[in-house]
C-alpha cells in the first residue's frame, strides 16, 4: 500500500489525521516547535488501522507538522522530559470565537491526560508517512 499523506486544512482534515493517528506513540523528544518558522512538528510510530487484520497488525512512522503556530503550551506533558514516551489518543480544534475567522486552537490529546496545545493563525499541516512499516505482534485495546 501506498504511503499515507494528508494535507491538513480544515477541521474536517483534522478528523481525518486524528483518526489515523490514533494510538501512535513516540517520545517527547520527538516534538519540536520552531517559532521563527511558526511550525510545530512531530514523529510518531502509528498504528496503521487501515492495514489491520485479525493476524497482521503493523506501525510505521509518520511526520505531522503544522505550520502558522503562534504558541505551544502543554498540561500534564513535561516537554523537556525527552526520553518519556507518549500515546496520542486524539487531535482537536477550537476556533478561536471570531466569525470568519480560521484562527483557533489545535490539541493533541494523549493518554493520562496530557495535552498539547497550539494556537494557529488558521489549521495548516501535513501528515506523512516515512519509511517501510513493520509487523507488530499487539493491537491498541480500548476499555468502552
Amino acid at each position: 500500500m501506498k504511503p499515507l499523506r494528508l494535507r491538513i486544512e480544515d477541521a474536517d482534515d483534522l478528523t481525518v489525521a486524528s483518526t489515523h493517528l490514533q494510538d501512535a506513540v513516540t517520545l517527547v523528544g520527538d516534538f519540536a516547535y520552531e517559532k521563527k518558522r511558526r511550525r510545530f512538528a512531530g514523529v510518531f510510530n502509528r498504528f496503521r488501522w487501515e492495514e489491520d487484520t485479525k493476524r497482521v497488525h503493523s506501525r510505521i512512522r509518520t511526520g505531522l507538522h503544522f505550520d502558522d503556530v503562534l504558541a505551544v503550551r502543554s498540561q500534564n506533558i513535561t516537554l523537556d522530559a525527552k526520553d518519556a514516551v507518549v500515546e496520542l489518543l486524539a487531535i482537536r480544534f477550537a476556533p478561536d470565537g471570531i466569525e470568519e475567522s480560521p484562527a483557533g486552537t489545535i490539541t493533541l490529546d494523549f493518554a493520562g491526560g496530557g495535552t498539547i496545545a497550539l494556537d494557529v493563525e488558521c489549521i495548516e499541516g501535513h501528515l506523512t508517512d516515512i519509511g517501510t512499516a513493520w509487523e507488530t505482534t499487539s493491537k491498541p485495546d480500548h476499555d468502552l
